[in-house]
């Protein structure tokens, strides 16, 4: 199966490492013109020098905005007025005990995992209809249905990114226009090895920490491992091409078994 996505510009956001790191680089290997995003100038830069290292014939811009408020997520639509891949990506997560999350945090985990990403698709689905040819996707997680203890307001956010997914894709029914959901398992990215050290010895090597960690905390998974970034992004660019034109609607599992069912 060749995927081409020539002549497809793509949007990642938070995309400067990653798992979005990774989506931006198989998009760009399956010939899309690629945005990446950050806040940073100098991370955003960073990252478009890594990805063009990979792939040097990609077609890379820069859109350097803060997509956690209405602003920045203007300033995202200046630099990127069209978009025929909508990718939403950005997340931020954390340990916590639940009766500790103040009413400030809530907010915030609500405002970047979920409002960040409706923002974006109010601007640019109308476009894609009209164009008659788009994808969007949300990146949710294996925590939107089994909720971990220790990260509830993550967990909170991404099952609503599971409804706003369902409910975009209603919006766009019949116009060419495909949403979905990709459920990814635990991940192994740098802020990944964190969270994990905040859970298990730090003392312990990162092979011994990961393999406790799963143990404990995640002992529902089959895969047993963390998952690569590489293995995320090889199912955003499927859903991203063609030849995934009747997948909508759709929650997608890339969770190394984790998840036993999903209720729809």
């Amino acid at each position: 199966m060749r995927l081409d996505l020539s002549g497809r510009t793509a949007l990642v956001t938070g995309s400067t490492q990653g798992i979005g790191a990774a989506i931006a680089l198989g998009l760009a290997r399956a010939g899309a013109r690629v945005a990446v995003n950050g806040r940073s100038a100098d991370k955003v830069t960073k990252a478009i020098e890594q990805l063009t290292a990979e792939v040097p014939d990609a077609q890379v811009v820069p859109v350097v905005a803060d997509l956690a408020s209405e602003q920045g997520a203007r300033d995202a639509v200046d630099q990127l007025p069209r978009a025929d891949i909508l990718v939403n990506n950005l997340g931020i997560f954390n340990s916590a005990d639940p009766l500790e999350i103040t009413d400030d945090e809530w907010r915030r985990y609500f405002e970047v995992n979920v409002l960040a990403a409706v923002r974006l698709t109010r601007a640019y689905l109308p476009g894609m209809t009209e164009r008659g040819w788009g994808r969007v996707q949300y990146i949710a997680s294996d925590s939107a249905i089994v909720i971990p203890a220790e990260m509830i307001h993550y967990g909170m956010s991404k099952t609503a990114l599971l409804g706003v997914s369902r409910g975009f894709a209603k919006a766009a029914a019949g116009t060419g226009v495909t949403v979905n959901a990709v459920i990814a398992g635990p991940t192994h990215t740098g802020g990944v090895e964190d969270f994990v050290y905040q859970l298990v010895d730090r003392n312990l090597p990162w092979d011994e920490a990961q393999k406790e960690f799963m143990r404990v905390h995640r002992p529902q998974s089959l895969l047993q491992r963390l998952i690569e970034p590489e293995e995320i992004a090889n199912m955003v660019v499927y859903l991203s091409s063609p030849q995934a034109s009747a997948t909508t609607g759709a929650a997608v599992r890339v969770d190394g078994g984790y998840v036993d069912s999903i209720v729809p």
